[in-house]
């Protein structure tokens, strides 16, 4: 899957006043939209640094919760240890200004460690340190992170030019030296493919992705606005642009890229889950619990 560009960097909206109260969520509801039982989710819940309201002899969750619990679940796929998920969680709790909820954050493991997302800045939460490069893998993903193209998509830039046929090969190569983690000789190689054929939108989206990974939030979305110039139906390229805008405190253009990403695409679970997130960062309480239900929906289809 892939990534885009944009212009220019965009003055952050003001968040838009909360609409209505906030849904609650019993133990069985978020069960049922995490994939897993009740006594996971009060695991979890055990886990992190917020300890969710009671409701009779119940819990009542509220859409921070969900992130929350959400990225705790993540963390523990991957292996990271719960004192450590703990900490992480707690510390980033403490590190997020009043105005910039869970929600507004992206967080996901590098190996055994917790690094968050806000902004163009990456950091790991337990030390306050930055992050200035990072991998991608299946986990990051589902955090929210920019998704490259796969090596099949490349088979609908082949034509009868030359040049198109010189700029596949390259556009290979640079897949191949990303498998190998050679991102420099990547970049390299996915710029000389988009010199020998500017319309290769699966190129721009690779090449943003890799200098989206390295911060320049900006960069990467110049890019992914020219994949989008030459294949506006890509729901890839509006979806790694909606992050890039989030990257850069642009909710609201965000919130138009995922919607746009959906239009193309109503199965894109990811983009639902971050639509979700956004909405309900802005007050949007309603809209969000829809895409989160169907967030659910959909990830309940592909297990």
């Amino acid at each position: 899957m892939g990534l885009k560009g944009m212009h220019s960097a965009s003055t952050s909206p003001s968040p838009a006043p909360p609409i209505g109260n906030p849904p609650v969520f019993r133990t069985t509801e978020v069960a049922r939209i995490l994939g897993v039982t009740p006594a996971r989710v009060r695991a979890l819940a055990r886990v992190g640094p917020r300890r969710p309201q009671r409701s009779g002899r119940g819990l009542a969750f509220a859409f921070q919760d969900l992130v929350l619990l959400r990225a705790a679940h993540s963390l523990l796929l991957a292996s990271v240890p719960p004192t450590r998920v703990r900490r992480a969680l707690s510390e980033l709790s403490r590190q997020l200004p009043a105005n910039r909820p869970l929600s507004g954050v992206r967080v996901y493991a590098d190996g055994r460690h917790v690094v968050a997302r806000a902004g163009g800045t990456s950091w790991k939460p337990e030390s306050g340190q930055l992050v200035f490069s990072f991998g991608v893998d299946e986990l990051a993903r589902a955090a929210g992170v920019v998704v490259p193209v796969e090596r099949q998509r490349s088979q609908s830039a082949l034509s009868k030019s030359q040049r198109e046929r010189e700029a596949t090969i390259w556009f290979e190569r640079a897949l191949t030296l990303e498998g190998k983690s050679n991102r420099i000789g990547a970049k390299l190689a996915y710029e000389r493919a988009l010199r020998l054929d500017a319309e290769l939108s699966d190129a721009y989206i690779n090449l943003g992705r890799l200098v989206h990974e390295d911060g320049n939030a900006v960069e990467a979305g110049r890019l992914y606005h020219l994949a989008i110039e030459h294949a506006p139906d890509d729901p890839i390229g509006h979806y790694n642009l909606a992050l890039s805008l989030e990257d850069q405190d642009n909710a609201l253009a965000a919130i138009k890229h995922y919607q746009q990403a959906l239009e193309i695409d109503p199965q894109f679970a990811d983009a639902h889950f971050n639509l979700g997130r956004l909405l309900d960062h802005l007050g949007r309480h309603d809209q969000a619990l829809r895409h989160l239900l169907t967030y659910r929906k959909l990830t309940d289809a592909e297990s």
